[in-house]
This record gives C-alpha cells, structure tokens and sequence, in this order.
C-alpha cells in the first residue's frame, strides 16, 4: 500500500495503486486515473545534480545542527584551503587577509568562558567515545548531560575531564550499552576514582534515575571480542535470566556474573575457552569468575560434561 501525505486509497475506486508524478505536481490513481491532489509543493532543491561532485557544488546548505559542537554546528566557518569558489589560488595579498579572517572567526565562535569550556569538554568527549567504538546517539547523549550540567554549573570548581568522562559513562548506562569503569579510564584523562565519584555527583544533581547495570548488557560485547559463536551467547544469555529470577546477581559485580555465565555456556555448547581467556576480556580476576562459576552452577543445577 502506497500513503501520500495522508491519502491511502483513491475516493472513486477504491483503489490503494497511487502515483506521485513529480512533473505535474500531482497524486494520481492509477487503476481509474483519478486525480486525488494537485499544486503538490516540491520542498527538494530547484537544480538537478547527475554525480557527488554536482551535488556538493550546487548545494547550499552546510551539516546539520548537532549538540556535538558548542555552537550546535549553527555558526559559518572559513575554510581552511586558499582558493576561492573556482577552486584557483588566491593571490598573496587577499591570502594575508583571509588568514586575519580566519583568525577572528575562531575568536568570535569561542568569545567566552562557557563556549572555551564547551568546546574543550565536547571535542573531548567525541575522542573518548571514539576510541571506546562508541555511535553517534551515545556521544549525543553524553553532550546533552554536559550542557545540563554546565547549565546548572556543576562543572565549576570540578575537572572537566572528570565530568566528560562521568557524562560518557552515564550516556552509555542510559542507552543500555554499559562501559565498566576501567574501560572509560583507559581512555580518559583521570583514575576511575575521580570518575565514580563525578558521576554520583552528577547523577545526584541532576536527578539520573539509572538501572543498575544488567550482566546481559554485557554478555554479547564479551562473546564477540572472544569470538563465540550466537548459540553460545544464546545460552549465556538464558543462564542469566535464571540467575536473575533467583537472585543470584544480587550484590554481585554484572561483569563477572556475566564472564561466568559465558565460560559455562563456552563449555555446555563445546567452545574451548578457558577461565583467563574470559577473565582477561571481562576485566575481572580468575577468582571471581571461578567463584561465579561455582555459585551458578551448583545454584542453578547445571551439569558440565566432562
């Protein structure tokens, strides 16, 4: 079935074929012939492009508005290439004076102290959730939590890296995709100390209402950098829900209940895998996993072929 704005069957037929014909402006039927709407206004560009390069030359319009940027991306900027639209050099009088233009643009887009601190702190963020592998929509995320908190200046006083990498960490809890905090640390700027204790501030102050961490939040981002297969991650996945149901996890750190239920799965489905293998991924010692191992199988009575 084909909609147009809102129109899902033709009124004389009852026919739901319909056809846009961008030439005349109009919907039409195409079993009776009927026209259902006419004078269609084309909100596309006026000129026509055969190949990217047409494209990106008659184009006039810059990248979208992204909360990445302290200025969301609104503000012009020059370019730093010394040619003019034809693509030819410029001479060497107007090169002295566009590098002054240049100069004071950068001055004018960070004029004060919240726009230095913004930028800092966002260009920060992008390179930290960049190293993690992290996408788009969790670093947004963490950019909105730092302009909350800027906002409601709880960045001062504090160390901006320590409040980045907190903002990071609470982002990637919100999109259920939780980084421990030794991971955050590795690409940060501070211990994990700094970053626990900027992150209760933060979810304190502006009142983060977060789960606590699931271990099948980490279940598949183990199995993939050990390299099991689905029917492993499966079964790990299905050992947790019945630890959770009996309350095995409570108390007990997400990661190594999760590196445990992997090992036991590794094991029920025939993957060789062994308890530092898993420990090393899930950043725990190989006590614990084998001390989660032990509590879930006896608790849960699963066999392990010998």
């Amino acid at each position: 079935m084909t909609q147009f704005g809102g129109i899902k069957r033709c009124p004389v037929c009852g026919s739901e074929s319909l056809i846009y014909d961008p030439s005349r402006a109009e919907i039409v039927c195409s079993e009776c012939g009927y026209v259902l709407d006419e004078d269609i206004m084309d909100l596309g560009p006026e000129w026509r492009a055969f190949e990217p390069g047409q494209r990106e030359k008659r184009s006039r319009v810059g990248a979208p508005e992204t909360v990445m940027l302290h200025d969301k991306g609104l503000s012009t900027d020059i370019d730093w290439r010394n040619k003019d639209i034809h693509g030819s050099d410029i001479s060497g009088g107007v090169r002295a004076k566009i590098y002054r233009l240049r100069m004071w643009q950068r001055r004018m887009r960070i004029s004060d102290a919240i726009d230095r601190n913004l930028a800092f702190a966002l260009s920060e963020l992008d390179r930290m959730g960049s190293q993690l592998g992290l996408p788009r929509n969790i670093r947004e995320i963490g950019a909105v939590l730092y302009r909350k908190a800027v906002i409601n200046k709880l960045v001062r006083g504090r160390s901006i890296e320590g409040m980045v990498s907190a903002c990071l960490y609470a982002a990637c809890r919100i999109a259920n995709a939780p980084r421990t905090l030794d991971e955050i640390e590795d690409v940060s700027k501070v211990d994990k100390k700094e970053i626990g204790r900027s992150y209760r501030y933060l979810a304190r102050e502006l009142n983060l209402r977060l789960r606590p961490t699931s271990p099948i939040d980490y279940v598949m981002r183990f199995g993939d950098q050990l390299g099991i297969n689905e029917k492993t991650k499966r079964r790990a996945v299905k050992i947790l829900k019945q630890a959770i149901e009996k309350g095995l996890t409570s108390g007990k750190g997400p990661t190594g209940i999760a590196a445990a239920a992997i090992y036991i799965a590794s094991l029920l489905e025939g993957e060789k895998m062994t308890q530092r293998e898993v420990a090393e991924v899930a950043r725990v010692t190989e006590v614990t996993v084998r001390n989660r191992y032990k509590e879930l199988v006896e608790k849960l009575n699963i066999r392990i072929p010998t």
